[in-house]
């Protein structure tokens, strides 16, 4: 399994540089154009969840770190933050047969993750948020 991480500042600002670190990895492994951009996606919502919310006393680091197996062919990227602990998991999925109108705001990006992923899960372990995402090639 190959392994690469970057941690930043837990800040939107950094967004732009976690993606092309994802973006240059998976071009590398040649990942098909739909399975890198339903990634770009999930890396988009989780960091910029991560910004947001994780560390509402001030500054805090992410790191994302980036794996890819060999059988199945997939990869796993894996957020860990030392913010507040937060399971997105356990909120439930929003209704998609109500209009837009009718829905309650929130939990749809980590919904559209869910959906586009092979595998999600969330950990909190050593005062860490831990969530790892999956995406066969």
């Amino acid at each position: 399994m190959h392994k690469q991480e970057i941690t930043v500042a837990a800040a939107v600002e950094n967004l732009e540089a976690v993606t092309a670190f994802v973006d240059e990895y998976l071009e590398e492994i040649g990942c098909s154009p739909r399975s890198q951009m339903q990634l770009d996606v999930a890396v988009d919502e989780l960091f910029s969840n991560i910004a947001y919310y994780a560390y509402p006393q001030g500054n805090g680091e992410v790191t994302l770190r980036l794996e890819v197996a060999e059988e199945p062919p997939c990869t796993v990227l894996t957020f860990i933050d030392s913010g507040i602990p937060y399971n997105p998991l356990s909120r439930a999925d929003p209704n998609t047969t109500l209009s837009a109108e009718e829905r309650q705001i929130g939990g749809l990006g980590i919904y559209m993750v869910k959906k586009s992923m092979d595998a999600v899960s969330y950990a909190y372990e050593d005062g860490k948020n831990i969530l790892t995402i999956k995406k066969k090639l």
